[in-house]
């Protein structure tokens, strides 16, 4: 009854939420039309198509990467697509010196600052961990306390116009999966940093919100390049994924997923049955997860040699439980 209970429980909970978040879904372009939005990582993927979904609803836009050719092509594409203003900074968020510049030329040239959208993402290896301790560290000066350098600058402004804080993470910054320790480890660094952060602002009346994005696999160069070959599922559009990510900032959610099918199972399985997730491989998709789990059920229910209640010990499960599917 107990791992029943375990089960059920999680499972009541995805479907209220569920229920919860459609039925306040009332998202409208006109939201977001007048901001003043900074969004990094904006010369490519997410943030690219982030940036031209701002400019139709007619956002003034400040972006941020390291190419400036690119950024020069954005920037001319947001302005065809009606953005009220679109400017580009360009450098590297390795300098934490930047990462306040950034901000300090939303305040010069926007006058202010109503949405911070933190994109950016330093360059990682998709494999076992190689040691490499250097290559954690400037991940981790990338993918984590630069966006605690920006946050930190754009508060101020934030706190005046109660603004947002869009902070695009990812399941492996939720449950750890294998081949991305590094990047993985980042990605938690920013689930408890603003996690935390939310809870104070909440206690201090502090009226920006904080939407923290777990994505999935998504149909970026960058990811299909390095993971396509391993991973199960079919890549998420990131145009799609863009335009959630907003609908979600506008509507100051503390969380969103996407796609919520293969984030939120990842999830159920790490909460009820997290010795599962050690035979799934790296983000199983919804249906293999769920073979798995069947299989897992029965072999805990039927254990070799046994007929009826779980023995003692580890599950009897095959090592090689996802190369099966």
């Amino acid at each position: 009854m107990g791992r029943l209970q375990k089960i059920l429980i999680p499972s009541l909970g995805l479907v209220l939420a569920f229920w919860f978040y459609s039925a306040r879904d009332t998202f409208k372009p006109e939201m977001l039309r007048g901001k003043r939005v900074i969004v990094t990582g904006a010369s490519t993927g997410i943030g690219e198509q982030m940036a031209y979904h701002l400019a139709r609803m007619g956002s003034h836009l400040l972006l941020t990467a390291r190419t400036e050719a690119k950024l020069q092509n954005v920037v001319r594409r947001c302005l065809e697509l009606g953005a009220a203003s679109a400017r580009f900074v360009s450098g590297t968020m390795e300098d934490m010196a930047f990462a306040q510049h950034v901000v300090r030329e939303a305040q010069t040239t926007l006058g202010g600052l109503d949405m911070l959208i933190l994109n950016h993402v330093g360059a990682s290896y998709f494999g076992f961990f190689d040691g490499d301790v250097e290559h954690v560290r400037k991940l981790l000066e990338i993918n984590f306390l630069s966006y605690v350098a920006m946050t930190t600058s754009a508060l101020p402004m934030l706190k005046e116009s109660e603004g947002s804080i869009v902070v695009v993470s990812s399941m492996a910054g939720k449950v750890g999966f294998p081949f991305t320790v590094p990047y993985s480890a980042t990605k938690f660094a920013l689930d408890g940093f603003f996690s935390s952060l939310r809870q104070e602002f909440t206690i201090q009346s502090i009226n920006v919100s904080i939407t923290l994005c777990i994505l999935g696999f998504i149909d970026t160069e960058r990811a299909v390049r390095a993971a396509a070959e391993v991973l199960a599922e079919r890549p998420a559009p990131r145009d799609e994924c863009a335009l959630e990510i907003l609908k979600g900032a506008a509507l100051r959610r503390r969380e969103l997923y996407y796609r919520y099918s293969s984030t939120r199972l990842p999830l159920l399985l790490r909460d009820c049955a997290a010795e599962l997730l050690d035979y799934l491989g790296p983000r199983p998709s919804p249906f293999l997860a769920a073979v798995a789990a069947a299989r897992f059920v029965m072999r805990w229910r039927h254990p070799q040699g046994q007929s009826g209640a779980r023995s003692g010990g580890s599950v009897p499960c095959s090592p090689r439980l996802a190369a099966e599917q």
